[in-house]
């Protein structure tokens, strides 16, 4: 039984020591950082140093327009007219779209550009435009394209037009479940 107790004791021993290391691993992990200058979060008064993005063409407005077809039972139009952007400067404009009928409908929005060799130039990082919308009967949505302008888009390119048209996909049928 003695043995028991001992062994007991130095297992409560080594649990301690381990949970104590596991606490100051953090703060000493820390310190070495700094200390070596690798893996900085902050700076020493606090603040964080935020990057810039050196892509971005701060010599250079890009006008771009927005367009909204709608091909079927829904109003779909961009919230703004248009932006200026720099080319290579991340930008977000929402489109919203209003489903006038009383059922469920799935939809697909398609784009096109205007000037069509401004098309290669055009980004998008998330687009609506990438699969395809269910609607509820009724619902209303926006829905937003981040997109930024190649900084290699050619020097007489001033102006870009995106157009969507949105449409109805799979004929308008939804199936219940007496179909």
């Amino acid at each position: 039984m003695t043995e028991n107790k001992k062994l007991l004791g130095k297992l409560i021993i080594i649990a301690v020591v381990m949970f104590g290391f596991a606490y100051a691993l953090n703060p000493f992990y820390r310190q070495i950082c700094e200390a070596l200058g690798i893996n900085v979060l902050t700076q020493k008064d606090g603040t964080v140093a935020l990057d810039q993005n050196t892509q971005v063409d701060k010599s250079r407005n890009v006008t771009i327009e927005f367009d909204g077809n709608a091909q079927g039972p829904w109003r779909f139009r961009p919230t703004q007219a248009s932006m200026t952007v720099h080319p290579g400067e991340l930008n977000t404009v929402m489109y919203e779209v209003v489903n006038t009928q009383p059922r469920e409908m799935n939809a697909q929005a398609i784009p096109s550009y205007a000037p069509q060799n401004a098309m290669p130039y055009f980004m998008k990082v998330e687009c609506f435009c990438f699969k395809q919308q269910t609607l509820k009967p009724k619902e209303a949505r926006q829905m937003p394209v981040v997109f930024y302008i190649d900084p290699k888009l050619p020097r007489d390119v001033k102006t870009i037009t995106l157009s969507y048209t949105f449409f109805e996909v799979g004929g308008g049928l939804v199936k219940t479940a007496a179909n």
